[in-house]
Formats: structure tokens, sequence, C-alpha cells
């Protein structure tokens, strides 16, 4: 069956149509959503198959995928992640934001996604559609970007254009307006010398 293409306003995201995608996701459901930065491919972090179908999309293996999970605010971090108080203190100014944070993974990593990674990275967007959907999941979603094949624009923007090339491989494509086409800024923050790998729409703010 081809995906639904699922019209969530911003402003007031509807709770029943959030409720609608956290069951998605809940039943092992893969979920196209607009992020602060660009639209977004996600699925809930306990579905092994569900991540496998993820990685099979972006053409990578599963063990060696780089995703990283979007969750609603600071206080999931520590059930995923190693933090340190210069870390701490840094996110919690930048996020929610268009950041993703590289963080040492702490041992539940491993087992739900079934890799060696040690690290793993850690998005709070500023955008209400998949902060709504993580709170009202429970738990944190893996995210990657939606690529697009065009050399020119990196990311694909048009909600109705990625159903169009999605439809067949998710269950639910968000419409939540236009997506942007700049990535998140990525901060390796697994030590406290705070290094900025890719930069992105975020600028971090002046810190700690």
């Amino acid at each position: 069956m081809p995906a639904e293409l699922l019209k969530i306003y911003p402003e007031n995201p509807d709770p029943r149509r959030i409720r609608q995608v956290a069951e998605c996701l809940r039943g092992g459901g893969l979920v196209i959503y607009p992020t602060d930065t660009v639209y977004g491919l996600g699925c809930d972090i306990h579905n092994a198959r569900a991540v496998e179908k993820v990685a099979w999309i972006k053409g990578v293996k599963p063990q060696k995928n780089d995703f990283s999970f979007i969750c609603f605010d600071l206080s999931h971090i520590a059930d995923y992640a190693r933090v340190s108080n210069a870390a701490f203190k840094l996110m919690k100014k930048a996020l929610p934001g268009p950041f993703t944070f590289i963080l040492e993974a702490s041992n539940r990593v491993p087992k739900l996604l079934n890799t060696n990674k040690k690290t793993v990275g850690i998005r709070v967007p500023d955008h209400s559609i998949p902060r709504s959907i993580v709170r009202e999941l429970g738990n944190p979603i893996i995210t990657t970007s939606i690529k697009d094949d065009d050399e020119v624009i990196e990311y694909s923007t048009d909600p109705e254009l990625i159903f169009e090339k999605f439809q067949h491989q998710v269950d639910i494509v968000i419409d939540g307006g236009y997506g942007g086409n700049i990535g998140s800024t990525i901060v390796d923050a697994t030590t406290d010398n705070f290094e900025i790998i890719r930069d992105g729409l975020g600028e971090l703010p002046l810190y700690i």
C-alpha cells in the first residue's frame, strides 16, 4: 500500500494526527516528517526491523548507520548518551535548535540498534511536529535526512514531491509545509574540546 500524505500544521499540531503517527511508529512504520532544518526519515528506535528498513532506503548497512535520535528535550539524553557537565550546559543553551550533538553512546544504544558504534547523534529540533511525535511516542525516534537526487539542491523541500518519491517505501509522509535545504550543524561533544564537524543552519552559542 502507498503511504498516506498527512497534513499537520506546525503552529498547532492536531493531537489526533500526532497520535496516528505515533501508533504507526509503534507498529514498526516509517515516517517522513519536517524538522527545523530539512525533512527527515525515521522510525521507533526500539524496532530493529524498522531501523533496518531505514538503512535499506539510505543504502547503508544497519550496523554502520550514522543515524541520530530526535528527543523531546534533554531529559531523554542521559538514557542513551554520556554527557559531561560542559556538554550539558552547551546543549541546554543550543537546544531546541538546528544542531546534532555527537556524544559517547551509553550501553543501551548498541542493544537497540545492533551496532558497535561508540557514539550517537542527538537532535532536539526547534519544530513542534517531530517533538510532539516523540512526546506522544514516549521515546526518541531514529532520524536521517531526506536527500535529493538533484546535484544542485541537496535536500528535498516540497512534501508532495517527497511523497511521490517515497510513497512506496514508507507509511506516512507528513506535509508540514515546505522544508529547509540546509542541514543541522554537527558538533562533536565527545570531549569538552567541542568541535564543529559540519557547518549547517545552527550557529553555536557562545558557551559556558
